[in-house]
């Protein structure tokens, strides 16, 4: 049972077309137009300018189509993601509870801005820290914490997708979420896997029956097949000796809402020239502003009192 809510979905994708253009670029909630502004950091590569149409992206450096850091999170260079709005719910019980978390998350390098609703027991962080690292400085003030949402507020019908490998021997979540129809964020964690370097991409399908070997060819637009690299390329894992990769990143011309029933495939080998060893479906993740549930209508169980084992994130 997992409390970031996602949604049932077909392996036909949703069009791109099917978000008005007016979604793009509409104006952003309170939350940004309050937020200082941050200095910007040396060579970044995006930077974010408000303006009467709310936040728009601007190019310091032409990037290239995927950016990719595999470092450890306490090395991820902060300034490589965009900035987006990311909730938690954390146990939170009085205005102590609330200054401890502001307290931590305010010591992190890209994190911009940080409200907490006590009432709601919810945390808002604006920034481009990754969220592994944002889960384990929550983690940290001794409160437990999960992801409810992501995205740019107002800005997309679909916003976030998500797509989690549940074993039994590859464990893993790989988070896409919208930043302008132009551009994606990309976060992944894995662990299970064999230390190397290990290909991986979004295929065509979402269906499992044969596991990776039936989620068809790496994905891509159709008037985009002539081009070098599929759109649906995902570059390198690169996994260290415990058998763990972390991939932080953006890509270019992916849109999520294409994604939706598509899946997620690792691979043996750097070239994927050998079979994939672990596929997952994606499917819609919430948004911000989407998932304030804290009880599972199906069982009764409320959000904290689920174990672990419900969340794929503690295994890796």
């Amino acid at each position: 049972m997992a409390f970031l809510r996602s949604v049932a979905t077909t392996t036909t994708a949703i069009a791109a077309s099917a978000i008005p253009a007016a979604f793009a670029y509409s104006s952003l909630s309170s939350f940004f137009s309050q937020s200082p502004q941050s200095p910007k950091p040396p060579n970044a590569a995006f930077t974010f300018k408000p303006n009467r149409l709310g936040l728009v992206k601007s190019l310091a450096t032409p990037p290239s189509a995927l950016h990719m850091d595999h470092k450890p999170s306490s090395q991820v260079r902060h300034s490589v993601l965009p900035e987006l709005l990311t909730e938690y719910m954390v146990d939170m019980k009085c205005e102590g509870c609330v200054n401890a978390v502001k307290n931590k998350l305010q010591t992190i390098n890209g994190v911009k801005n940080v409200e907490v609703d006590l009432s709601n027991q919810v945390v808002k962080i604006l920034g481009s820290t990754p969220v592994k690292t944002m889960t384990e400085a929550l983690e940290q003030t001794g409160r437990k914490a999960r992801l409810i949402g992501q995205g740019v507020p107002e800005d997309f019908l679909i916003s976030a997708v998500v797509s989690e490998f549940k074993g039994p021997s590859i464990f893993g979540v790989v988070r896409l979420a919208q930043v302008n129809m132009e551009l994606a964020r990309i976060e992944a964690n894995f662990s299970g896997l064999s230390p190397g370097k290990h290909g991986w991409s979004i295929n065509e399908f979402g269906d499992l029956t044969r596991g990776a070997a039936s989620t068809g060819k790496v994905f891509d637009l159709i008037n985009e097949e002539n081009t070098k690299e599929p759109l649906g390329d995902l570059g390198t894992l690169d996994a260290d000796e415990k058998g763990e990769a972390l991939y932080t990143g953006v890509k270019e011309k992916l849109r999520v809402a294409d994604l939706i029933g598509r899946s997620v495939v690792v691979y043996a080998t750097e070239d994927k020239s050998e079979h994939g060893i672990a596929a997952a479906v994606i499917a819609r993740s919430a948004g911000v502003g989407e998932n304030y549930k804290r009880l599972c209508t199906c069982d009764g169980t409320t959000i904290w009192e689920a174990s672990d084992g419900n969340f794929v994130t503690s295994k890796v």
